[in-house]
């Protein structure tokens, strides 16, 4: 099984860690980050398949992550969780809903499209 390794940035930490045996148990790695330094900090340490925004992470800061990931020319997808399927994070690659087992399948598929992008596209 591929290891899909994922930038959770949450300022809660104990929302991402409740789900953290469920990810590992489905191939995913969940490096934590607390606040939007530490964030970019490990974003430009590491070599991330994919960015998990939390729902408690204000607008502001969502996007202001966001841009900056983009800044860098990287293509890692962002994901922003919201507390709404109504709600739709258009800086973001996908809006997902906190629903743990829904919150797995759109990761699924985000990063499944990631592996369908030409190689030249996915180099962070």
């Amino acid at each position: 099984m591929a290891v899909t390794v994922v930038l959770g940035v949450e300022l809660d930490p104990w929302m991402l860690m409740a789900q953290d045996s469920q990810w590992r148990s489905e191939g995913y790695i969940v490096i934590h980050a607390y606040s939007v330094r530490d964030a970019i900090d490990h974003f430009n340490a590491g070599d991330f398949d994919l960015v998990l925004l939390g729902c408690s992470m204000t607008m502001e800061s969502k996007k202001r992550l966001t841009s900056l990931i983009r800044a860098s020319g990287s293509y890692t997808p962002v994901v922003s969780i919201a507390g709404s399927r109504e709600v739709c994070h258009t800086f973001a690659d996908a809006t997902l809903t906190d629903d743990p087992r829904e919150l797995l399948k759109g990761i699924k598929e985000v990063s499944a499209a990631r592996t369908r992008m030409p190689a030249a596209m996915r180099v962070a």
